[in-house]
């Protein structure tokens, strides 16, 4: 089964709006957030696994599942074939409360974005080897989002405002906003090149003022 790159029924935040209503449970886990969404497609689902991410401070945990399950979705689109997810990732349980907050402060920005989206610049999301390099470019912004950073602010935010606007924009045919998507990946890499080469020169101070 190839995966279904069209546009979705609903914006982001309405499917989101209805699956914030559906959770009525003390814990959820991934493959239940699958099934709350609905078949939007793959990309849709990429989006909506950032959302707890598009604020400087994120929920502790969160980004250990999430990238991984963004990971195999965008691998999936790259490889135009449907994701696999194992199955101890999809079964992780989550604080359905904390979940539901984290997605209710997301909910209004996602919608704000969602008023910019229009099909422009469609050869940057065609099928075939543009969608496949924007599958990679997902992969590798996942991968900044599993950064060990996550006690510092913007490290899980750039990097899953990135995915939202590739995902975004590729399901809805802007090429403006997935050119927007890469940028921020390299800010995103900017960023942390930044915090790298500050945790480095502190190193080098420590070392310098305790040896001899």
């Amino acid at each position: 089964m190839t995966p279904d790159f069209q546009d979705t029924k609903d914006p982001l935040h309405v499917t989101l709006e209805k699956m914030l209503g559906a959770i009525d449970t003390p814990t959820i886990t991934l493959r239940r957030l699958l099934e709350l969404i609905g078949e939007q497609g793959l990309l849709f689902l990429c989006a909506l696994l950032t959302i707890p991410f598009l604020l400087p401070v994120s929920i502790p945990g969160l980004s250990s599942v999430f990238g991984p399950a963004i990971i195999l979705i965008a691998a999936g689109i790259t490889a135009n074939r449907m994701p696999w997810l194992p199955r101890r990732l999809a079964r992780k349980g989550f604080d359905a409360e904390k979940l539901k907050a984290s997605l209710q402060r997301g909910l209004g920005l996602v919608a704000r974005i969602e008023r910019f989206i229009s099909p422009r610049l469609k050869a940057l999301t065609a099928s075939g080897l543009p969608a496949r390099i924007n599958g990679i470019a997902l992969i590798f912004a996942a991968l900044l989002l599993m950064a060990p950073f996550g006690f510092v602010p913007f490290s899980n935010t750039l990097p899953a405002y990135a995915i939202l606007l590739m995902s975004i924009g590729m399901s809805q045919r802007d090429g403006l906003v997935v050119i927007a998507g890469y940028l921020l990946i390299l800010a995103s890499l900017g960023y942390f090149g930044a915090l790298i080469w500050l945790a480095t020169q502190a190193g080098q101070g420590l070392f310098g003022f305790f040896s001899p």
